[in-house]
């Protein structure tokens, strides 16, 4: 069984909103880490184990879709949920046309955020744990 369950970095360049999730879902039974910046999660963030992240969509730098596309060409397949404080349904298709989990707004109750999040995290363990579901890799 995995022991990630309930990891989730949040990456959000709003210190006071960072941390208002943070404890949130730590109320929740998550456990948290936060990043104030894409390029602070791909430096430091990447390299460690989460069962989802949280993402801001316009982060200062680099933004939240442009970390998750660096991110899958890692080779990291974490479950992205982005978060926006506006709505935008272009930036959603694009969230979802690279593989986003979620695409929710900051005004969201804290229980679907919630609910997103572990719902993205069941998938990634329910994937991991079936070998069969995972895209075969060439060798060449």
């Amino acid at each position: 069984m995995s022991t990630l369950t309930n990891k989730v970095a949040i990456i959000d360049d709003d210190f006071s909103i960072c941390r208002a999730l943070a404890r949130l879902l730590r109320a929740m039974g998550f456990e948290t880490e936060t990043f104030h910046s894409g390029e602070s999660f791909l430096s430091e963030g990447a390299k460690r184990d989460f069962s989802c992240l949280l993402v801001d969509v316009q982060l200062g730098g680099i933004s939240g879709l442009e970390m998750h596309r660096r991110l899958l060409a890692m080779g990291n397949r974490t479950p992205v949920v982005f978060i926006t404080a506006h709505d935008d349904p272009a930036l959603q298709v694009q969230a979802e046309q690279n593989g986003c989990a979620g695409f929710l707004r900051k005004c969201d109750p804290g229980t679907r955020i919630a609910d997103a999040l572990r719902n993205a995290g069941t998938c990634a363990r329910d994937f991991e744990q079936a070998p069969s579901l995972r895209p075969a890799v060439n060798a060449a």
